[in-house]
């Protein structure tokens, strides 16, 4: 008999899919990086209706219009594969828009990165366009696929049969079999990157997108750069503010990354920031007036989710088709069901299913944070994640590394510590060296830009709103803290928060820094 629960968390996939882990990246030049003078910010885009997404950027069909009929239009813009060599090979950066509701009073383009690294932009702005209208009453609403990301010169590891096997495999060894066995399977999907996608390996550091950026400001005929960042889209936002503090326009930088943290600092983070979601997650459940089906008290819940992975180690669980739900598996669903509020239905679906043997809602979670389509294809976002980190990235972590931190990551968080801990294996026999221990956001001169802190958020902890606020500079990072939950705070449903950002948007208006929301 079909699964109610899973039908439920079908119509729900499209959306969760678009939340996205964030990563630690860095920059690796100084101020005064010029695209001006490069030949290619005279070309001309050809706006064309947008075809369906290709499977690197997660398949499906053709965006619909919007509610009042608009058009999504997509191009594709020339940038240099190498911007230490601006005049040599380009490669194609692919750009989505949709127009200004009107011309009147129009101020120009506002661009959006909604994170990963690694997320296609020209797939999520239609998929949440409804939610910028009244942005798009002064801005043509713009995205992009950076390079290495979906259409834009996608990075590529393995093929399909391969990542299934890379994701269904024991990512928290308990042993020096298992962690030679994590180890030599890390190496060979690194190779594999080499193999496929050495071309543009060395030029998708977070640096090179934000030269990108900069050459779409000239290319959209813009003066100044309006941007709207999310996730890893606020560290992109702050390396261009670092490089190009005189073409900042009006900025907004939402679910925020902490850019003075090391990759294991970043990843401890995280660790404690899904900790403490799934804490909250678990005094919700129990605190509503029926009784929560996965724990009596908010112990409980957590205690049975640590036990229920405990015993996937050994006793994998029917999942989807032919694979398993594994305990790997099982703890990226439950990750992806943490960034927003509106996603805890389906972590108690998830959980009850599979307390009662059926591991199909929580392996449905699992390959939304993949990037794993329904026909078994896989978008690219898993790819471009390990490149982009590891371009950016400088440590480069041993198994004894892990080892010696997993003391840290363990009182951190029961459930996800060790899974983060040695997701610190990543970069491992990686072809290219990274740039830096953390980026460079300082941002002397720049206009001023909203850094949105949400005290709930998992992946991006609160504390980093106030660092990056801090790193910017003075008079540069005007500080808003959200009290809520989940990945974010714009579409949280607070009135505070939209109407300040949307007050800075669109009549350059900002709140006091300091202020705070709920």
């Amino acid at each position: 008999m079909p699964n109610p629960r899973v039908a439920r968390l079908t119509l729900a996939l499209a959306l969760i899919a678009t939340a996205t882990a964030c990563g630690a990246d860095t920059n690796r030049a100084g101020p005064g990086a010029d695209t001006e003078d490069v030949g290619l910010s005279a070309q001309e885009l050809t706006w064309k209706p947008c075809p369906a997404p290709t499977p690197e950027q997660g398949g499906g069909e053709p965006p619909s219009p919007l509610p009042a009929g608009t058009e999504w239009q997509c191009a594709t813009m020339k940038a240099p594969l190498d911007w230490d060599a601006p005049e040599g090979e380009t490669i194609g950066i692919a750009l989505v828009r949709a127009r200004a509701a009107t011309d009147k009073n129009r101020i120009g383009s506002l661009v959006f990165n909604f994170g990963g690294p690694g997320g296609s932009g020209v797939t999520a702005l239609p998929a949440f366009g409804t939610d910028y209208a009244k942005l798009r009453t002064r801005y043509d609403l713009v995205s992009f696929d950076p390079r290495g990301v979906g259409r834009s010169h996608p990075v590529t590891c393995a093929d399909d049969a391969q990542l299934d096997a890379y994701n269904q495999q024991d990512a928290t060894p308990d042993d020096a079999a298992e962690e030679k066995t994590l180890l030599e399977s890390v190496r060979s999907h690194n190779e594999g990157c080499e193999e496929r996608s050495g071309t543009i390996l060395p030029h998708v550091a977070t640096t090179d997108a934000a030269r990108d950026l900069d050459l779409m400001r000239q290319v959209l005929g813009d003066e100044k750069l309006h941007y709207f960042g999310i996730s890893y889209g606020t560290e992109l936002g702050g390396v261009y503010a670092h490089l190009f503090p005189e073409n900042v326009g009006r900025a907004v930088f939402d679910a925020v990354v902490d850019p003075t943290e090391s990759p294991e600092q970043g990843s401890l983070g995280q660790a404690a920031g899904f900790q403490l979601a799934l804490e909250n997650y678990a005094k919700d459940c129990t605190s509503q007036a029926e009784d929560c089906p996965v724990g009596d008290t908010p112990e409980d819940v957590q205690s049975r989710i640590t036990n229920f992975l405990k015993d996937l180690d050994s006793e994998p669980l029917p999942g989807i088709g032919r694979r398993e739900l594994t305990q790997t598996a099982a703890t990226s669903g439950i990750a992806q069901s943490l960034y927003s509020k509106d996603f805890w239905e389906y972590l108690t679906d998830g959980l009850e299913s599979a307390y009662e043997g059926d591991g199909r809602i929580l392996m449905a979670l699992a390959d939304a944070m993949s990037g794993r389509n329904p026909d078994g294809t896989y978008s690219n976002i898993q790819a471009a994640n390990v490149a982009i980190n590891c371009a950016d990235d400088k440590p480069r972590y041993t198994v004894e590394d892990v080892k010696a931190k997993l003391p840290d990551f363990r009182a951190a968080s029961p459930v996800f510590g060790d899974y983060l801990a040695w997701g610190m294996l990543g970069c491992e026999d990686w072809a290219v060296d990274g740039a830096a221990e953390h980026p460079d956001v300082s941002a002397e001169g720049a206009a001023p830009i909203l850094v949105i802190g949400n005290t709930g958020d998992p992946a991006t902890p609160y504390e980093g709103a106030r660092r990056m606020v801090e790193s910017l500079g003075d008079g540069v990072g005007i500080e808003l803290t959200y009290k809520g939950e989940g990945h974010g705070a714009y579409d949280s449903g607070s009135k505070c928060v939209r109407e300040a950002v949307d007050g800075y948007l669109l009549d350059g208006k900002l709140p006091e820094s300091g202020t705070v929301c709920s």
